[in-house]
C-alpha cells in the first residue's frame, strides 16, 4: 500500500511505525473472509481492510478521529484472526493500537461513552472493586430491559454477565509462594489476573494445585497487578504502560532471586499482552530490556505443561469436551495444539467447533461496549456447540467462559480445570452432575525403588 505521510509526521515514532505497517499491506482482501465483524454485518468498512484504509486516511490528514472512523474501529474485536490469514504479514495489532490512542486523544466521544469506559478502566483492573461490582449487580437484574429501552445497552450488558451468585473466594489468594511438599522440580511466577480471580478463583487454584503435584513452586508476585489489556484495548495507553512497568518491576525481583523456569498466564487474553511488552514498552529505557526478557519467558499454562511431565492422569472419564480455542490464544499467541493435546492425553474425548477461527464475541469488554454484534458473534459460536452435544465445553480465557456460559446449558471451564481434575483434584464448580463419569485410575501399592535391591 503507498502512503503519503510528510517528513515531519514520518519524524513521529509512531507515525514511522503505522506508516511501516500499512506499506506491507497488498489489498488481497482475504482478511475479510476471517473477520468475525465483517462476516456478520458484511460492511467493508467493517473488515480488516477497510479499517486499514480509514486508518491510513486518518493518519495521513493528522485530523482529529470522525465518530464514522471511531464507530468501526470500535467495532473492531482484535481477534487478530486476519494476521493468522494475511499472506504478506500485516501487523494489524499494532496498527489498530495507534488508531484507537488517536482516537482517544483526538476523537470526541458521547459523555455516556466516556462514563462507561471511564468505569470498566476504574473497576475490571481491580479484584476488590469487581467483586463489590458484581455484589451489586443482582439488584439491577428487574432493571435490564429498562436500561435497553433508556439506550443504556451497555450497562444492561454488564449486569448481565456478572454470575448469578456470587464466586467463592479462591483457596490461594493475595501475593505469596505455594510450594510442593515432596521434591522441587521447579519455580514458576503465576500472574494472578484481575477479572479472572474475582469471576472464577477455582481457575488459579486449579492452576497451583496441577503445577504443585509436579514438584513446582507457584509465586505470586508482590506488586504485579492487571496486564494493562483492557486499558490498551480501550485507547488509554498511558495506563496500560503503568500497569506493565508495575509487573515487570514485580517480576524482576523474583528473577533476580533466580531460578525462575517461567512466568505462566492463565488468561490467554493476558497471555498475548505479556508477551509483547517488549512492545509495549519500548520506549521505557528503564524497563525496555526488562520487558523484553519477561515476555520471551511467558507462557500460557497450557504452552508450558504440553512440555513439561505431569504425570500420568488419576481419572479417567467418558467425557465430549467441545474444545473452544480462544482467539488470543490461537491469533495472538498461536498456541493452537497443546490443550487438546493436554487434554487428550488426559483421557478426554475431545471434539473442534466449527468455525473455531471465529471470535465468541468476548473480546476482553467488547461485549459490554459492543453487546448488539457480541451477542451475534455468541449465538453462532453457541449454536455450533450445541450441535456437537457436548457434555462439557474447555476454554482457555475467562472471557470466553463467561460469554459462551451465557448461551449455553451445558457447563463451560476452563482446560486447567478439567487437567487439574483428571489428576487428581476437585470436580470443577458446574460439573458436579458429570462426577460420575470419571472413573480412578488404579494405582500401584509398590514403586519401582521397592523391586531394587541395596
Amino acid at each position: 500500500m503507498q502512503t503519503n505521510f510528510s517528513k515531519a509526521q514520518l519524524a513521529d515514532q509512531e507515525t514511522a511505525h503505522a506508516d511501516r505497517i500499512l506499506r506491507r499491506c497488498v489489498h488481497c482482501g482475504f482478511c475479510t473472509a476471517t473477520c468475525p465483524t465483517y462476516v456478520v454485518l458484511g460492511d467493508e468498512r467493517d473488515s480488516p481492510r477497510g479499517r486499514i484504509y480509514a486508518i491510513k486516511d486518518m493518519l495521513e490528514k493528522g485530523a482529529a478521529a470522525t465518530p464514522e472512523v471511531s464507530t468501526h474501529i470500535d467495532r473492531c474485536l482484535s481477534c487478530f484472526s486476519c494476521m493468522t490469514t494475511c499472506p504478506s504479514g500485516v501487523d494489524y495489532m499494532h496498527l489498530v493500537e495507534i488508531a484507537r490512542g488517536h482516537i482517544e486523544k483526538t476523537g470526541s466521544r458521547s459523555l455516556k461513552d466516556r462514563l462507561i469506559r471511564r468505569a470498566l478502566a476504574e473497576i475490571v483492573p481491580y479484584p476488590n472493586r469487581f467483586r463489590w461490582a458484581m455484589r451489586a449487580a443482582p439488584m439491577g437484574r428487574r432493571f435490564t430491559s429498562m436500561l435497553r429501552a433508556m439506550k443504556l445497552p451497555e450497562v444492561a450488558a454488564m449486569i448481565e454477565l456478572a454470575p448469578p451468585e456470587r464466586p467463592r473466594a479462591g483457596r490461594f489468594r493475595g501475593p505469596g509462594t505455594a510450594s510442593p511438599t515432596g521434591v522441587r522440580t521447579g519455580r514458576v511466577l503465576l500472574l494472578a489476573g484481575c477479572a479472572q480471580q474475582a469471576l472464577r478463583p477455582e481457575i488459579n487454584d486449579a492452576t497451583i494445585r496441577l503445577f504443585a503435584r509436579g514438584g513446582i513452586d507457584v509465586v505470586v508476585s508482590n506488586g504485579a497487578g492487571c496486564c494493562g489489556a483492557l486499558s490498551l484495548h480501550i485507547g488509554r495507553e498511558e495506563e496500560a504502560v503503568r500497569m506493565a512497568r508495575a509487573n515487570v518491576e514485580a517480576w524482576s525481583k523474583e528473577i533476580a532471586k533466580g531460578g525462575v523456569d517461567a512466568i505462566i498466564i492463565n488468561t490467554s487474553g493476558c497471555g498475548t499482552t505479556v508477551k509483547d511488552y517488549g512492545h509495549l514498552l519500548r520506549y521505557e529505557t528503564e524497563y525496555a530490556k526488562r520487558a523484553k526478557d519477561i515476555a520471551a519467558m511467558t507462557k500460557d499454562v497450557s504452552e508450558f505443561l504440553d512440555g513439561y511431565d505431569i504425570g500420568a492422569p488419576k481419572r479417567w472419564s467418558s467425557l465430549k469436551v467441545a474444545y473452544h480455542a480462544a482467539c488470543s490464544l490461537q491469533h495472538g499467541q498461536r498456541v493452537t495444539s497443546q490443550p487438546k493435546s493436554l487434554l487428550k492425553k488426559a483421557g478426554f474425548t475431545v471434539v473442534d467447533i466449527p468455525e473455531s477461527h471465529l471470535c465468541c464475541g468476548s473480546a476482553g469488554v467488547y461485549n459490554i461496549l459492543q453487546p448488539e454484534i457480541a451477542g451475534e458473534l455468541r449465538d453462532r459460536k453457541t449454536g455450533h456447540i450445541k450441535a456437537l452435544r457436548p457434555d462439557v465445553v474447555a476454554a482457555g480465557n475467562i472471557g470466553c467462559i463467561r460469554q459462551l456460559q451465557m448461551g449455553l446449558d451445558v457447563p463451560v471451564v476452563h482446560t486447567i480445570e478439567l487437567l487439574d481434575w483428571a489428576h487428581g483434584g476437585p470436580v470443577p464448580p458446574g460439573l458436579e452432575n458429570l462426577e460420575q463419569y470419571s472413573t480412578s485410575v488404579p494405582q500401584p501399592k509398590h514403586s519401582v525403588e521397592d523391586y531394587i535391591g541395596a
